[in-house]
């Protein structure tokens, strides 16, 4: 696997964002500094365009794929409370197309592409590799479900996330890593490692701390 051995100052960058953004929450300041999440994603996405890196054709091509396909999903969901229940976004995820966040889309995409990276060095074989990238996805789903009403990112009906969520975004994460599969990508490992180990502390500080 590509491994940037400049990508330490990336690695920084990320982990700078994700403890300043859990400090400054945690002492008071939640409104500014959850405001400034899109800020916070749309860094991490250069940065995985950077170091990643994403810098051929084909991963471009499937970037934007994955980006479409979950724009999609989500839409659905939105638009027909089918897939992932009912639910509608925040102002929190900056812009929206039809209800949906595009910035979601984009993490979906960015996402996928970590956590294949992390079960590629974790797993031989190529079924398994799939299956448990798509289950990583689904544990940081997990907990940012429980934050996400809080910092107004999305709600369900009635603040009651339904298990078909949970099955519909592992069919889903499951998909995208088969595509990712497929075309055969893979990135800087520990770029990876750092990027969805620091969104997943992020998300589960703050499911501990509001419990």
């Amino acid at each position: 696997m590509p491994d940037n051995k400049n990508g330490i100052w990336a690695i920084v960058v990320i982990w700078m964002f994700h403890i300043t953004a859990l400090i400054g929450i945690s002492i008071g300041f939640e409104e500014w500094f959850v405001t400034k999440t899109p800020i916070n994603l749309i860094i991490s996405s250069i940065l995985l365009f950077l170091v990643y890196p994403i810098d051929t054709r084909k991963k471009t091509a499937v970037f934007a794929a994955l980006w479409i396909l979950g724009m999609f999903a989500e839409w659905v969901g939105v638009k027909y409370g089918i897939l992932f229940g009912t639910y509608s976004y925040g102002a929190n995820l900056g812009p929206k197309l039809e209800g949906v966040p595009y910035l979601i889309g984009v993490n979906w995409a960015l996402l996928s592409f970590i956590t294949a990276s992390i079960a590629q060095y974790l797993v031989k074989k190529p079924v398994l590799q799939v299956i448990f990238a798509a289950l990583l996805m689904l544990v940081l789903d997990f907990f940012m479900e429980q934050n996400a009403p809080r910092f107004d990112f999305w709600e369900f009906d009635m603040n009651i996330v339904p298990i078909s969520n949970y099955v519909c975004w592992l069919a889903v994460a499951l998909i995208f890593q088969m595509i990712i599969r497929a075309a055969k990508i893979s990135g800087n490992l520990k770029f990876s490692a750092h990027l969805f180990s620091a969104q997943l502390i992020f998300f589960l500080y703050f499911f501990l701390w509001f419990s």
